[in-house]
């Protein structure tokens, strides 16, 4: 008999029963997108569960960094990490930013402090981060600079949903956090995201901005876009919202399965500082070298399971982007791998995985 494929992730999905019960109040209000109740409540439940002061819910994370990226007003050189997705750079890029890459910490793959002031000039507008895996960058050192140098902060904290630093939700740091709420979270809306700031004054410009500039049905308040999202989104996330916990505690016992198969060998997982509640909301492993990667992704494949390269190649490749050497990034990239990880994937699973992985080394 043939196994099941195991891809990297599966989207977690609400009881069925739970989300009809929000579709009969959206077919009875008939109440479907532009800042309805499910949104509202959506939001404000959000906006408890991360403690903070404001939380927009929009269309999907890339238009929040776009968004977010209006409102700090970046402009000409920002500095941004090479180890990350590809909307990380893309949303500069295309908001008519220059990207200066900052390499990373060996240790946690965030972008290193001593490179982003190393990066500063008199053209440097501000700073975009990413907290990588959900794994925190050093958020009192990038702070400390960017308050040096008069600059803002703009964390990319698409991993970061559950995830929490010194007492306080990982989204809360910085000027504005952007958080990714794609089928593939931990925390999903199907598709969605948020932007997060404690900044009253910032909270405002956001509030239009993603609302085309509205200030009432006939005035405007400035340039704004596209970015709400429905009532059928609010709704799954309503739905997911309650069963974060659950999903938290079934992640963290799949990635200690595979931190008891993969004891005293070769691997190497990416360092969690200290003062960190992990979600757990990725696996990401360094092979010696790529090609022992590459072999142990081909036999992966061959066993129908599908793990993922987050994150390659390195940005500063992109087409797009100036290029810089990133000697860390560079070295990195090409070796981590991210395995499958979701709550109901099998112990039985995670040992065949590894067993395929440790095998690979002697092929």
């Amino acid at each position: 008999m043939n196994k099941e494929t195991i891809n990297v992730t599966k989207s977690f999905l609400p009881p069925m029963e739970d989300y009809v019960r929000y579709l009969n109040q959206i077919w009875e209000s008939h109440w479907l997108t532009n800042n309805g109740p499910l949104v509202n409540e959506l939001e404000q439940k959000l906006k408890e569960y991360l403690g903070v002061k404001h939380l927009f819910f929009v269309n999907n994370g890339t238009i929040g960094l776009q968004i977010g990226i209006k409102a700090l007003e970046f402009k000409g050189e920002v500095i941004t990490t090479p180890f990350s997705y590809v909307a990380t750079t893309s949303s500069l890029v295309w908001e008519g930013c220059q990207p200066v890459f900052a390499d990373i910490d060996p240790r946690t793959l965030c972008i290193d402090p001593d490179k982003i002031e190393a990066a500063i000039t008199d053209k440097t507008t501000g700073i975009l981060a990413t907290h990588v895996y959900g794994i925190p960058c050093d958020v009192k050192r990038i702070q400390s600079i960017a308050e040096e140098h008069g600059l803002r902060v703009l964390y990319d904290a698409a991993h970061t949903f559950g995830g929490r630093f010194q007492g306080e939700a990982i989204a809360a740091y910085g000027d504005l956090s952007v958080l990714s709420f794609h089928a593939t979270k931990l925390f999903h809306t199907v598709e969605g995201g948020a932007i997060v700031t404690n900044d009253d004054e910032l909270a405002h410009r956001i509030s239009y901005m993603r609302n085309f500039g509205h200030k009432g049905q006939e005035d405007f308040w400035g340039l704004g876009i596209n970015g709400k999202n429905t009532e059928f989104h609010a709704a799954m996330g309503l739905c997911n919202l309650p069963y974060v916990p659950q999903i938290i505690a079934d992640r963290r016992q799949v990635s200690d399965w595979y931190c008891e198969a993969f004891a005293g060998s070769v691997l190497f997982r990416p360092e969690i500082p200290k003062g960190t509640e992990f979600n757990f909301a990725y696996y990401p492993v360094l092979f010696q070298s790529e090609s022992q990667l590459l072999q142990a992704k081909e036999e992966l494949n061959a066993a129908d399971i599908f793990p993922r390269r987050y994150f390659y190649p390195s940005l500063n490749r992109l087409p797009y982007a100036p290029h810089r050497d990133m000697p860390v990034t560079e070295r990195i990239s090409p070796r981590v791998l991210c395995l499958p990880l979701y709550p109901d994937l099998r112990h039985s699973d995670v040992m065949r995985i590894s067993q395929i992985i440790l095998d690979s080394f002697d092929a």
